[in-house]
């Protein structure tokens, strides 16, 4: 799917293409890809600079326990899940997928200052659960807004640019909260006082630079009180028979997607590296995901996405392989880095352009944030049940049944997304 700015102004539509053919049009990225990747870039130096240190500031410095922390980062993982779809059809019937991306990040801004504020288990809840609604009301309308800039035969690529500079600010936040903590013990107040002044500025950018979509086309005049029903929902399944094939491969296998902070402590099981590391191998998987972002989403685009989607999730079992107990030391440890990194980048942008490919312009924010919904779940579903079979079986047994399941998964997934079409949906 494809709205360019001179499609609105009257000018040529660009071609849809089918399927993975070699792209002749030169690859032509929009400024408002790069403002968008800025945007993203800064609120996620803002919100991983507070991720970083969340861990230490709850249960080191506020005194509480890990079973608090627990419920904690499953409101972090999952808070956001319950407003991605009902955002998404906001942003579709609207017509303004730009100020629903605002509301998003200015409710994440919001939370900032009540980390400033917060010093209890329940205000600290508070705070996570607004900032991760926050970041599900933006993130739909956004990928819509990068959609709609993107060339549709680079579409993936267009992604993978936006991821780029997403994951330079995911790399870029934990190491200053590093640096503020080094330089000012317990700063905690510090970090979260430089997180706000990050999230304003990427607020202000989004505001002031980043143009808003008028209307789409195909869609409907927006009813005066417009209400959400399910049955559009269904309906959207129904005529879009490719998402209807995505979206249960999608979360299939984000069933056994197990989230980074076990592939972590399942090194440090090992003592595949020194205890005060521990934080730097967040930003050495974002670089590493900066790393593939563009060179995976070029391949995609030429090669096609379901293939690179499905690689992303071998390169996934690789890493669960690598850090289980037969392998160990700094080889390993790089390793499961580089392959998380190559993972994010083969799934996270291409699994976007997939949705926006077999969606027609309609209804693409509600279909991506119907993906969202799915993956997000998936995910913590993966996070909690991987848990209680670290406490059950132990971490290496954990880590090896985790592998056993991924095959047939992705072998499932794979007949799944057969023959699903890879045509452009157009109005």
């Amino acid at each position: 799917m494809y709205i360019s700015i001179a499609d609105r102004k009257g000018g040529q539509k660009d071609q849809a293409i089918a399927g993975p053919a070699a792209v002749q049009t030169a690859f032509r990225l929009s400024p408002v890809i790069i403002w968008l990747g800025i945007v993203s870039m800064v609120t996620d130096i803002s919100s991983e600079s507070v991720s970083a240190v969340l861990p230490l500031y709850i249960t080191g410095y506020l005194g509480l326990s890990t079973i608090a922390f627990g419920i904690i980062d499953g409101i972090n993982q999952g808070a956001s899940a319950i407003v991605r779809i009902g955002a998404g059809w906001v942003s579709d019937r609207s017509g303004h997928p730009k100020y629903v991306a605002a509301a998003g990040y200015g409710l994440s801004m919001l939370a900032r200052i009540g980390f400033l504020a917060a010093g209890g288990f329940w205000s600290i809840a508070g705070v996570v659960t607004g900032d991760r609604i926050g970041k599900g009301i933006r993130t739909a309308p956004r990928d819509t807004l990068i959609s709609a800039a993107a060339q549709p035969e680079h579409l993936a690529r267009s992604f993978g640019v936006h991821r780029m500079l997403d994951n330079i600010g995911a790399a870029a936040g934990p190491l200053i909260a590093f640096v503020i903590l080094l330089l000012i013990p317990n700063g905690f107040s510090t970090v979260f006082a430089v997180s706000l002044a990050f999230a304003i500025i990427g607020v202000a950018v989004l505001v002031l630079v980043v143009p808003d979509r008028v209307s789409l086309p195909g869609r409907a005049k927006m009813p005066s009180r417009p209400v959400f029903r399910w049955s559009g929902l269904r309906s959207l399944l129904v005529k879009d028979r490719g998402l209807a094939r995505l979206l249960p491969a999608a979360g299939l296998l984000g069933l056994l997607t197990i989230g980074d902070g076990f592939i972590y402590l399942l090194l440090q099981d090992r003592g595949a590296f020194p205890i005060q590391w521990f934080p730097i191998l967040f930003v050495g998987t974002n670089a590493a995901f900066l790393l593939f972002a563009v060179p995976v989403g070029r391949m995609a685009d030429r090669w096609g996405r379901v293939p690179v989607f499905l690689a992303g999730h071998v390169a996934l079992l690789a890493c669960y392989v690598v850090a289980g107990p037969a392998f160990g030391g700094t080889a390993a440890t790089i390793g499961c880095l580089l392959l998380l990194g190559l993972f994010y980048a083969a799934t996270d942008g291409v699994l976007a352009a997939l949705v926006c490919q077999l969606t027609k312009p309609d209804r693409l924010g509600i279909a991506l944030g119907t993906a969202q919904t799915v993956v997000a779940l998936s995910r913590m579903a993966a996070a909690s049940g991987f848990g209680v079979l670290w406490f059950a079986a132990g971490p290496g047994a954990a880590a090896a049944i985790a592998a056993l399941l991924l095959v047939p998964a992705i072998g499932a997934a794979a007949l799944l997304l057969r023959g699903t079409t890879q045509k452009v949906s157009l109005p």
